[in-house]
């Protein structure tokens, strides 16, 4: 007899319309297809992570897929693509395993139930670990733009977002946070943009919010 394909959700977010999914959807509907499940809707949002659970449309609907049995599991990027704000994060999984559905985060390949349907310890400790990393990261974050941002000032240097930019500095630096990444590994603003795949004036802005947040 034919195995049953094992129908899940794809959950992807973004910060502004300016950022794209791309990413996150080709990595998991590859994953999915790797391992034969079915894709049975994909749940795309752009909202913070920080939003109050009532404005996440995608995690909704997730949620409304496993209430139903149309799902079995949910397939997310990284945890901070879930949420990051804790309780939200939280809530979401425990309401999943209520349902005896399964939240997989692709960055560590782990995912919350085992395959006898029940809890799996580590992933519980992972998770909850990543969930307080994605919260304490936005806010040592932020922190760091308040105080480079202040001592700019102090010196008498320009305040606000960089020349051509519409989005805050913290916004900018989550946005591109693989620009950031990139940059701090010592790579030139040419480089970054070719390995990026973002343009070098994007990539220039970035690197000037870097500057005064440091």
């Amino acid at each position: 007899m034919e195995k049953k394909s094992v129908p899940v959700c794809i959950l992807v977010r973004v910060s502004t319309n300016r950022q794209e999914t791309d990413r996150q959807l080709s990595d998991l509907t590859a994953y999915a297809k790797e391992h034969g499940y079915s894709v049975a809707e994909v749940c795309e949002e752009v909202v913070s992570g920080k939003a109050d659970e009532s404005e996440r449309t995608g995690l909704q609907r997730a949620l409304e897929l496993a209430k139903a049995g149309v799902v079995k599991k949910v397939l997310v990027h990284e945890v901070s693509r879930l949420a990051r704000r804790n309780s939200v994060a939280h809530a979401f999984v425990e309401a999943l395993v209520a349902c005896g559905v399964s939240l997989y985060w692709h960055s560590q390949s782990i995912e919350t139930l085992l395959p006898s349907g029940k809890r799996n310890p580590a992933a519980g400790i992972m998770f909850s670990l990543l969930s307080e990393m994605a919260c304490a990261e936005r806010e040592t974050l932020i922190e760091r733009i308040r105080s480079g941002m202040d001592e700019a000032k102090r010196k008498g240097k320009h305040l606000g977002r960089p020349k051509g930019s519409v989005l805050s500095l913290p916004a900018m630096l989550e946005t591109h946070r693989d620009v950031v990444r990139l940059l701090k590994a010592g790579q030139s603003v040419r480089h970054t943009a070719k390995i990026s795949g973002k343009a070098a004036s994007t990539v220039s802005r970035v690197k000037l919010a870097l500057k005064i947040a440091a």
